[in-house]
């Protein structure tokens, strides 16, 4: 029997255009009533989920920054934080910076976002940006180190880091320009909801997941059952055992009518 729902959020739950649908809404909502639990397992970081939380009925736990963050939605506090110590840090960035020249980089940090003077982030600007190099800026509370290059091929970019740096730290991407996302070392949305199982008595038998991007292929090779977006990055398919129809046909809540028979 399934009892965990595990999804991710950019292109699997949410249409393209960010918006959660009535459909996907309704069925979230009756899975709360059913005492189902749903954990929306992200890359985002908190300061992205404000106007998601409804969607899980206002409790809960999330994962946010691929693993780094376990968040209580109800009182809206870290419940865990699975962070990168400083020294290595500055030590995967400086072994990046050596061999990858014109390299840059940002932290996301349990209390805001933090980026190098040349670091162009592909987002809005968040509200309390500090601006600094790495050195200043990297401190205790690091859950996800970004490495962005403006002018290498994503591809080439993506491998020569993890060939660098993922002995140091999980390195994946769940973007299509050359930015690669590393979290401290065996941190994955796997790792981390494993975790969450293990203290609740979850089995990996009793979870489904959804994903479409290679940060989601620890989540969805962990889960009993998994889904893989049929919008998904070709290299997802291979480690999910299903295929879900397209975010933007609500493919997660249309497996999910099926499977709980709503």
């Amino acid at each position: 029997m399934l009892r965990l729902v595990a999804t991710d959020l950019d292109g699997t739950l949410l249409h393209t255009d960010g918006t959660v649908t009535e459909r996907t809404r309704r069925v979230l909502t009756t899975l709360d009533e059913r005492g189902v639990t749903v954990v929306f397992v992200t890359g985002r970081p908190v300061r992205w989920m404000d106007d998601l939380w409804e969607h899980v009925g206002g409790h809960g736990i999330a994962i946010c920054s691929n693993g780094g963050i376990v968040y209580d939605v109800q009182s809206h506090s870290v419940i865990e934080a699975r962070t990168i110590s400083r020294p290595i840090g500055l030590q995967v960035a400086d072994l990046i910076r050596t061999a990858i020249p014109g390299s840059a980089f940002a932290i996301e940090k349990t209390d805001g976002f933090a980026k190098e003077p040349v670091y162009r982030p592909d987002a809005e600007v968040p509200p309390g940006l500090v601006v600094g190099e790495l050195e200043e800026v990297f401190g205790d509370t690091v859950v996800k180190l970004l490495a962005r290059h403006e002018d290498l091929p994503p591809q080439r970019f993506w491998d020569e880091v993890e060939a660098l740096v993922g002995h140091y730290v999980t390195t994946t991407w769940s973007s299509e320009d050359a930015l690669v996302e590393m979290s401290g070392h065996g941190v994955t949305k796997a790792s981390t909801l494993a975790m969450y199982c293990k203290e609740n008595g979850i089995a990996r038998d009793e979870v489904v997941a959804f994903g479409d991007m290679p940060n989601d292929v620890p989540l969805l090779k962990w889960a009993g059952t998994s889904y893989a977006m049929a919008n998904a990055h070709t290299s997802v398919f291979p480690d999910a055992t299903h295929t879900a129809p397209r975010n933007d046909e609500d493919g997660v809540a249309v497996v999910l009518e099926q499977l709980f028979d709503l």
